[in-house]
């Protein structure tokens, strides 16, 4: 069989199973994900072991500290895994609820309602966890899943998709809804996204060259974010206690995320005495802090700053730092170098932090909060499939209610169209 067989296969066996998902009654797919839960943490020694494996891989290919922290399987990471869920099975089940229902002049009602969205492909990369999260999701939308992991995780992908799977079938439910391709050749993600009439929806979670590849060759609809230049701009208004917190639990808390601060905006009344005091907060904490030419006069131990770190999702303790004029220079700066991801403002003027949720368009605006809450289970939907920065069809973090579309549904008694 050709991997373009194996793709195919696969794939129609996945829309088999999804037409059953998607008419499975709330209470068997909570208590499924409740038990999928129960189950990662009763495995949690072979998963372990597994992830070793792919641990031991990474070392020997001196993957960057960063990358080898998104592929560790703690116990801390487990019991998320276990907790996300949880979370999902808690949450109202989008499927079949109806959104509005207007009176026309004929008499005919008219609404919509809630329906899955198929069969949702995912592609991502490091992130082990995410086969967790994204089966909870899928499943608890009534959608079908189809997995494929990096080869630097395959180890760990799989033992997790065997435990899934094996909570399937102990339920008497079909495995076929949930797959996770173990085959490392890429050539199977490319047969993959050819499958627009098995496969409904294509989800990449990776770096930018993922994303992008993915988006060149898929013939399924894509959702995606290339990147995470995440700002926070430091109002003259801010109290800099706060400001300094924010910054450094954005900068580094896991600098090796989407939702990590990457440039620091400060505003010029507030610079000469906020940009020494965190410098020095960010050197304590091993950053290196790249300012422009007005944050190096006040600093001049900064590294400096060129055009290319305004666009740069760095991923890792580097930080880039410009004073600005005032908010609308501000604003200006990440229109034009941001991603559309989050940012975030730290103010203590109740009018300025309004304009900035206003007038700053990204996925995610927040105001004297880290950039690190610009996650799915930290806004409350459980956990997340990913972050869309594409506005169509979902924008910002994406959860149980993003994998669901809406169709119309008319009620009438006989009406018919003159």
């Amino acid at each position: 069989m050709t991997i373009a067989q194996e793709m195919l296969q696969l794939a129609t066996r996945a829309r088999e199973a999804s037409r059953l998902v998607a008419t499975l009654p709330s209470g068997i797919k909570n208590d499924l994900l409740r038990r999928m839960a129960e189950a990662l943490l009763e495995n949690a020694a072979p998963l372990k072991t597994a992830n070793a494996l792919d641990l031991a891989a990474g070392r020997a290919k001196a993957m960057a500290p960063a990358m080898l922290d998104r592929l560790e399987l703690s116990d801390q990471v487990l019991q998320s895994m276990a907790d996300g869920l949880r979370e999902v099975a808690a949450l109202p089940d989008p499927v079949g609820e109806i959104t509005g229902m207007w009176l026309r002049p004929n008499g005919i009602r008219v609404g919509r309602q809630r329906i899955p969205l198929g069969v949702i492909g995912i592609i991502f990369e490091s992130r082990p966890n995410v086969t967790a999260d994204a089966a909870g999701l899928c499943l608890k939308s009534g959608n079908a899943v189809i997995l494929r992991g990096g080869s630097e995780a395959l180890h760990s992908n799989r033992a997790i998709g065997e435990v899934l799977r094996q909570t399937l079938s102990e339920r008497g439910l079909p495995v076929d809804a949930l797959q996770v391709l173990t085959t490392s050749d890429r050539n199977a993600v490319t047969e993959l996204l050819k499958l627009e009439e098995q496969i409904d929806l294509i989800i990449p979670r990776g770096g930018e060259g993922l994303i992008r590849f993915v988006s060149e060759h898929s013939r399924i609809p894509v959702i995606k974010h290339y990147k995470g230049v995440c700002h926070t701009y430091v109002d003259a208004q801010a109290d800099f206690a706060m400001a300094e917190r924010i910054c450094l639990n954005e900068k580094v808390q896991r600098p090796g995320v989407c939702n990590a601060l990457e440039t620091l905006l400060v505003h010029q009344d507030a610079a000469p005495q906020f940009l020494p005091q965190i410098a020095r907060a960010m050197a304590q904490a091993g950053v290196e802090v790249r300012g422009c030419d007005r944050a190096r006069q006040l600093v001049p131990t900064l590294a400096v700053a060129t055009e290319a770190d305004w666009y740069a999702e760095y991923l890792d303790l580097i930080l880039a730092v410009r004073v600005v004029d005032d908010f609308e220079a501000a604003r200006d700066h990440i229109s034009r170098y941001g991603s559309l991801h989050t940012e975030t403002i730290v103010t203590s003027d109740y009018a300025m932090s309004q304009r900035f949720l206003r007038e700053i368009n990204s996925s995610v605006v927040m105001v004297n909060a880290s950039s690190r809450f610009s996650d799915g289970g930290q806004l409350g939907l459980g956990a997340e499939i990913g972050i869309s920065t594409t506005k169509l069809h979902s924008f910002g973090p994406m959860g149980l209610e993003d994998l669901t579309t809406r169709k119309f549904i008319v009620l009438g008694d006989g009406q018919i169209r003159e």
